[in-house]
């Protein structure tokens, strides 16, 4: 089989991470697969993706390994277009031409933008791209679209919006990583479909494009549609893709690893993630990261004051009826109005900001787990730890140990503790 074409179709302002992350995970993959195939790391995807830099001729008889094209195979020629040495870092976007011995046996990588040449990123490191418009004729395995910079008043670039719908359908599958899901939904592609972003921009996503099921918390999402998608090109096209999207930046690397896990199996995604230092699955979603519990909670309208009273007084009954009376209203009412202004039921709203407080305090204090459980209304640790579980799927100590600031961190002596906790996931 072919290596599987992957083209990676960037805007102006790209996020460079949402783009670098993934071409790394499969340049990783690519590794994995030349060696056991006793290509050994000569085999090299290409990842066609460069800064625009270098002058050297690239002489020398090394075997330097390559960030995106591949290696030289010692025969005393540098791959061209190099920074003076064997490193093999392309100067364009199109891959260095490979050696019979290191043909790309898995992944063919591809990073094009409109214009092409010299495109400018939102960290200001300038990269060079291919033409979309030279792929036209070459097929299509997955398309990803990285994220760029949103804001309320952006204006999505309209050439590329038009080239994704028009060329969506002969994709296996469509991706985006973080905001590079406000072009899937601009073209149309996410209609019906459930999809995420980064949490900060979700709400937006969903207000800009109704016809988006917007999830803020997973990492990554996985939408066959209504049914498999077909050889033949049918008038539903891109309706019948899966499509992909992901979380903000660093979750561009937890989609490239699971396109490998389905595309080459779980051994040669788990080699890559261990490459990578980095989960083969990141346990939990979106939520472990936000503060957007918080900025919900006081987000003002006419129980903004009552908010405010709720996260002060955690530990008390909070029923409706309890809350009914605080807003002066009858139990019936308040519960109608509520879920009118605020969008969501009050018991929702007081699990989200016990949730929110739990947080905090595990992120910044050393308190133990009976005194939060307490001081945020959860009444025992066995209740706080199922809250955690179902909400972000971690255990509020393993929550801690990845969040703690270094102002509150414990000692050595209470991993003993985490660990313990960790093992109790399995009770829960």
């Amino acid at each position: 089989m072919s290596a599987r074409h992957i083209v990676f179709a960037v805007a102006p302002d790209l996020v460079l991470l949402d783009a670098c992350g993934p071409l790394e995970a499969f340049w990783r993959a690519e590794l994995t697969v030349a060696a056991g195939r006793g290509d050994g790391e000569g085999g090299g995807a290409g990842a066609g993706f460069g800064t625009g830099s270098g002058s050297g001729s690239g002489s020398g008889s090394g075997s330097g390994s390559g960030s995106g094209s591949g290696n030289s195979n010692g025969n005393g020629n540098g791959n061209g277009n190099t920074n003076g040495n064997t490193n093999g870092n392309t100067s364009g976007a199109s891959p260095v031409p490979h050696s019979p011995h290191s043909r790309p046996v898995a992944y063919r990588t591809t990073v094009a933008s409109i214009d092409g040449g010299v495109l400018q990123t939102f960290p200001g490191l300038p990269v060079v791209t291919e033409r979309l418009d030279s792929l036209d004729a070459q097929p299509i395995d997955t398309l990803i679209v990285p994220g760029v910079p949103i804001d309320e008043h952006c204006t999505l670039q309209p050439e590329l919006v038009a080239w994704i719908r028009r060329n969506a359908p002969r994709a296996r599958r469509i991706c985006s990583v973080c905001t590079g899901a406000f072009y899937l939904a601009a073209a149309g592609l996410l209609d019906g479909r459930r999809a995420t972003t980064h949490w900060r921009e979700a709400a937006h996503l969903a207000r800009r494009f109704p016809n988006v099921h917007v999830d803020a918390d997973p990492i990554f999402i996985r939408d066959a549609g209504s049914g498999a998608r077909s050889h033949e090109h049918s008038s539903t096209g891109p309706r019948e893709s899966v499509v992909w999207t992901s979380a903000g930046v660093t979750a561009g690397i937890d989609l490239a690893l699971a396109l490998i896990d389905e595309d080459l199996g779980h051994a040669v995604a788990m080699q890559a993630a261990r490459r990578l230092v980095v989960f083969m699955k990141r346990p939990g979603g979106q939520s472990q990261f936000s503060a957007a519990l918080a900025a919900q909670a006081s987000a003002g309208g006419p129980f903004d004051a009552l908010h405010s009273w709720m996260a002060a007084h955690l530990r008390d009954d909070l029923t409706v009826e309890r809350l009914a009376e605080r807003a002066r209203m009858t139990p019936r009412t308040f519960a109608r109005r509520y879920v009118d202004e605020v969008g969501r039921t009050p018991a929702k709203t007081v699990s989200a900001l016990r949730l929110e407080a739990a947080s905090r305090a595990l992120a910044e204090s050393r308190r133990p787990l009976k005194r939060i459980a307490l001081d945020c209304g959860f009444g025992s640790e066995q209740n706080l730890r199922r809250a955690f579980v179902r909400r972000f799927g971690v255990l509020p100590l393993d929550y801690r140990e990845r969040f703690m600031s270094a102002a509150a961190a414990p000692s050595s002596a209470a991993s003993g503790v985490v660990a313990a906790d960790s093992r109790r996931l399995e009770t829960l």
